[in-house]
């Protein structure tokens, strides 16, 4: 079509956009010669979905019970040597204080070589995105998965009176040593567990519910294994993962002209749905569908500073009141409900979760420390000091 110079030409071309399974069997029924019929419209999305109060209801609860699981565990280590210090006990004096607990404790250095090496795996990730790789990381994703689930299975079964027995009897197995008989009894049952999720990975719709409780799992053991042992350790990771979080959303767009970040959570590159490190429920009132989606990150890296302040309240014999744990939790959770208003307010647009996280937490943290006079007992020590049981103050008899 040729048009005059002059000519008053007004071309519209319509664009649709489609799900991506609407698309393919949109194709499916083309390539079958059949006829398909297609109305067009333009629904509107809901302010809120449901999906986003169940995914910040799973996030706050997992950091809820990972932090009491790492408080408990701590309360009764620390009631075990002081049995073992007042009896002045030889297996104390062999044991040592250090490996024998079963903990990691980070330090600064470890905290910043952290967010470095999660750098250059994210940039590899980016890189090396196809489905192949995504293959790799489920694998992976599974292994974790039953080692968590595992570990938060024996736990739980361990508080009945019925399974105490297997609990606390062992055998020896090769490469692995002394293994209780609980949890060879439970090992086969999760292995069998994230199997069968990562065959109906992609073929089935509920296929995330298993996904979610193999995430919340492993979660829940990293929170209870890894522990930051005082506020300068948790100021150093946080603020790196600010830093981390802000760079690779917002920053990365400079260099390699999209999201790094957002470009791996979605998968875009790999055509599948994304790497399986992510809470994710299905958005339910949302015309176009799609999730919700949380990453391991933002829940893990606050968590390792909100189960170490109810470890310090517990320790200092603190209530809820006095103590600093309702004031953490209460910070992550609406620095994470920001995290939402501020997604919806941006259309969706993906957003650093940790930009609202760490200023909420950390600076709660911190104003709440100075203010009661605690600052340098968490910055330093990180728990308050105990008094040996050895020795026995007298009241002070002034002379006449």
């Amino acid at each position: 079509m040729v048009c005059e110079a002059n000519a008053d030409v007004d071309i519209k071309i319509p664009a649709v956009m489609l799900p991506q399974d609407a698309g393919s069997n949109l194709e499916k029924y083309i390539n079958n010669n059949t006829m398909v019929s297609v109305a067009l419209y333009s629904p509107k999305r809901p302010a809120v979905d449901i999906a986003e109060v169940f995914l910040w209801l799973m996030a706050v609860g997992t950091i809820l019970c990972a932090s009491y699981w790492s408080a408990w565990t701590a309360r009764e280590v620390a009631i075990e040597q002081d049995k073992l210090l007042k009896d002045a006990s030889e297996e104390f004096l062999q044991r040592g204080d250090a490996g024998s607990t079963g903990f990691v404790d980070i330090n600064t250095m470890s905290a910043v070589l952290f967010v470095v090496f999660a750098s250059c795996f994210l940039v590899m990730l980016y890189k090396l995105m196809s489905s192949w790789f995504v293959d790799v990381l489920l694998v992976l994703f599974c292994i974790g998965g039953v080692e968590g689930l595992q570990t938060c299975l024996v736990a739980l079964l361990s508080c009945f009176r019925w399974f105490q027995r297997f609990a606390e009897s062992f055998i020896k197995v090769p490469f692995f040593g002394a293994v209780s008989h609980l949890t060879l009894a439970v090992c086969p049952f999760c292995m069998a567990f994230a199997v069968v999720w990562a065959i109906y990975y992609r073929r089935v719709s509920f296929a995330w519910i298993g996904q979610d409780i193999l995430g919340i799992a492993l979660i829940i053991t990293v929170l209870q294994i890894v522990r930051v042992p005082n506020l300068k350790v948790g100021t150093v990771l946080l603020g790196c993962a600010f830093l981390y979080d802000i760079f690779w959303v917002f920053v990365s767009k400079w260099w390699f002209h999209e999201s790094v970040m957002i470009v791996v959570a979605r998968g875009e590159k790999s055509g599948q749905d994304g790497i399986p490190m992510l809470l994710k429920i299905p958005r339910m009132f949302d015309p176009w569908g799609g999730y919700s989606v949380i990453g391991f990150g933002d829940i893990i890296l606050p968590g390792l500073l909100v189960a170490f302040s109810l470890r310090y309240d517990w320790l200092a014999r603190k209530n809820l009141r006095a103590g600093y744990f309702v004031w953490a939790m209460t910070a992550y959770g609406l620095g994470l409900l920001v995290t939402y208003i501020a997604l919806n307010m941006m259309d969706g647009h993906g957003q650093p979760a940790l930009l609202y996280i760490v200023p909420f937490t950390l600076g709660t943290f911190i104003t709440l420390g100075k203010k009661r006079g605690d600052l340098k007992t968490l910055w330093t020590r990180g728990e308050p000091g105990r008094p040996c049981p050895h020795v026995r103050l007298q009241p002070v008899q002034q002379k006449e």
